[in-house]
């Protein structure tokens, strides 16, 4: 993984840091100052912050919570995408030298907190620290590098394969680690959306990774205990 700049998550958190591959390779004083033109802004779960086709006038750092990528089809259909933790940015068109529309959406998915610039400033910003445009664009190469992975699963791997991938993904992304596995909140349709499998699918699938013990559902939660099960099937 690519180092990362590390910063207090909130002001007067102490000890409690996070890492931005955004703002990282900045030097310290530079950094007190692009933070210093942020502004912080709080969002309760289940908030839409960012509409795909709207103009991309902020840039967002989540600092605290957790938030996902998702992108609505002409059919009103809501494709997930991906999942954000801490430290990620999301609305990065708004760096862009041409005035642009976001492409996707993005959405809180628990109490949340973010550190957002303007446009104006953070093209002011960019132009000043070049290093922000270089790593926002090797943020954008791994997003690329993301998208033809789920794209090449899709035409290449079968649902089992596509679930098991999206289990296996969201445990090391937003899962919390025990001695049993990774444990993470998913339901069935979120789950469904994120493989393009069909909700039935997938509830057959994790029904069958419950009985290997692969997988355990409770109180909302999924936790993954054997990646390697996922891949069996029963008779």
């Amino acid at each position: 993984m690519r180092p990362s700049t590390t910063l207090a998550s909130e002001p007067g958190a102490g000890a409690a840091h996070l890492k931005s591959r955004f703002l990282d390779g900045l030097p310290p004083d530079d950094l007190k100052l692009v933070l210093a033109a942020a502004r912080q802004r709080h969002f309760l779960p289940n908030s839409v912050v960012v509409n795909q086709g709207h103009p991309a006038d902020h840039l967002f750092l989540l600092t605290r919570g957790r938030a996902r990528f998702f992108f609505n089809t002409p059919e009103g259909k809501k494709m997930i995408l991906l999942w954000l933790t801490p430290g990620e940015i999301f609305g990065g068109m708004a760096l862009l030298s041409i005035p642009s529309p976001y492409l996707v959406s993005t959405e809180t998915l628990k109490d949340s907190s973010t550190l957002v610039w303007d446009r104006a400033t953070l093209r002011n910003l960019a132009v000043r620290y070049p290093r922000l445009l270089e790593n926002a664009l090797l943020i954008a190469s791994d997003y690329m590098a993301w998208y033809l992975a789920d794209h090449a699963a899709l035409i290449s791997q079968t649902a089992r394969q596509r679930l098991a991938r999206t289990l296996v993904c969201l445990a090391e992304t937003i899962g919390n680690k025990s001695s049993e596995g990774f444990e993470f909140d998913a339901t069935n349709e979120e789950l469904a959306g994120a493989a393009n499998v069909t909700p039935f699918t997938a509830s057959r699938l994790l029904s069958e990774w419950q009985k290997n013990r692969a997988v355990i559902k409770r109180r909302g939660k999924i936790l993954l205990r054997s990646p390697e099960r996922l891949f069996l099937h029963t008779a």
